[in-house]
């Protein structure tokens, strides 16, 4: 049996930025069942805060309802614990990340390679707003724990 391509290891999720490695952990918990969406979901209440989580959680799914509507092919992923970050999923988050920089040519290049070139404007800008509200998002999530706390600080993975 040969590997798909677009599942091709490419990168180790703790590699990855913070919004990168939080898209592809929700897009496996997505496509997982209904126990890991609600885990996924409360993590990121845990992680943003409710209001923050909410706000992330619907540009996220904004983003993957009109990408993987549109996807020229089906799209790979790895499992929901799996270190490993697939060409696929490589690409979904560097997408998002490229469109946030401003670098929409590019972002219309990477997009044409997952989705109908008709809608590779759309896509480029929902992963902008996305990107835009993951870097919010971020902003409130990546800190250290309190000085004398026991708890580990807070890691770049969901999972």
């Amino acid at each position: 049996m040969s590997v798909e391509r677009g599942a091709e290891p490419v990168a180790r999720i703790t590699a990855l930025p913070f919004q990168e490695a939080l898209l592809i952990g929700a897009l496996r918990a997505r496509a997982a069942d209904a126990e890991a969406r609600a885990q996924f979901s409360a993590e990121l209440g845990d992680l943003m805060g409710p209001q923050r989580a909410a706000e992330t959680e619907a540009a996220l799914e904004d983003f993957f309802e009109i990408t993987l509507r549109h996807v020229r092919r089906p799209v790979m992923r790895h499992g929901l614990t799996c270190s490993c970050v697939g060409a696929d999923e490589a690409v979904l988050a560097h997408l998002m990340t490229i469109s946030t920089s401003g670098e929409r040519e590019d972002a219309m290049l990477m997009a044409c390679l997952l989705v109908r070139p008709d809608m590779a404007p759309a896509v480029v800008s929902q992963a902008r707003t996305l990107g835009l509200v993951l870097l919010r998002g971020a902003s409130e999530a990546v800190r250290p724990a309190p000085a004398g706390s026991s708890a580990p600080p807070l890691t770049r993975t969901l999972h």
